[in-house]
Order: C-alpha cells, then structure tokens, then sequence
C-alpha cells in the first residue's frame, strides 16, 4: 500500500512537471498589450490554416505609404472552423480585411487574435471573426465590459 501511495505520488509530480511549458507556450499578457487594442486595414498575403495555431499573413501600409508585413496569429484550424466556420479558403491573396486586436508590445507588426479580436472584410464590412465581449449582447455568455478598440493610423 505505501508503495503504490509512493508510486502514485511520484508519477503525479512528474507529471505536474511536464506540464509546465505547456501552460508557458500560452504566455499571452506578457507580449501583446491587451489594454490598447490596435485596428489596422491591410491586403492578405497568405491564410496559414493550421493546427495548432492559424495566421494571416497581410501588408499594412505605414504613415509614409511603405508597405509593412504584418502577422495575426489566430486559434486552431479547427476551433476556427466549429467557431467562425472558417476553411483555408476564408481569406485569400488579394482580400482586403481590417482587423482589431491586440499588438505586440514591442510595436511591431504582431498580434494576437485568440481572444478579444475582430476581422472585417474592408470591401463588404462582413465580419468573419469577433471575439470582442463588448461586441456582444449584453446578457450574452461571455458579454462583459471591455475598452473600445483604439484605432492606429497605418
């Protein structure tokens, strides 16, 4: 009996310890600023529709009118797909899109769109993704207070 305890005990530390970097791959607060949300209008590159993590690739342009690659990382393929019904074909070459969400802290052209994010196709104003609470009808599961999106001229 006090050596199965031991047993037992050993493997769930052990366990315990191997699931460490998996909670620290999914650092988020540390690199994108989620209190100042940037909205940023550019043309799709490329839709990388994957697990275990999706992104759009798109080119912004900046204050001068230089064109500025940009890269959204987005959930899975498949929470994509059950969420928003996305396919690899959703966003294609050429697209115009605008999107709301976190950046990089470090200013450059990254963010994080798993969660309190928003993608507007620029030409109809369809939007394919939005995860913003505050978007949402109040009484909604998820609705809450969050800032508005502040918008950032690129």
């Amino acid at each position: 009996m006090k050596r199965t305890v031991m047993a037992v005990t050993a493997l769930s530390f052990a366990l315990f310890l191997v699931s460490q970097p998996v909670l620290a791959h999914h650092g988020f607060a540390g690199r994108y600023d989620e209190e100042n949300p940037v909205t940023v209008t550019g043309t799709v590159l490329e839709l990388q529709f994957m697990n275990p993590h999706s992104s759009v690739v798109f080119e912004v342009k900046d204050a001068k009118g230089t064109p500025v690659r940009w890269q959204a990382e987005l959930g899975s393929a498949s929470a994509m797909h059950r969420g928003d019904g996305w396919t690899k074909d959703t966003l294609k070459p050429g697209d115009k899109v605008t999107i709301t969400g976190p950046q990089n802290k470090n200013g450059l052209g990254d963010m994080n769109l798993s969660h309190e994010s928003k993608i507007v196709m620029a030409d109809s104003g369809k939007v394919i993704h939005d995860s913003i609470r505050a978007d949402q009808k109040p009484g909604a599961p998820g609705a809450g207070p969050a800032a508005a999106p502040a918008s950032t001229a690129y």
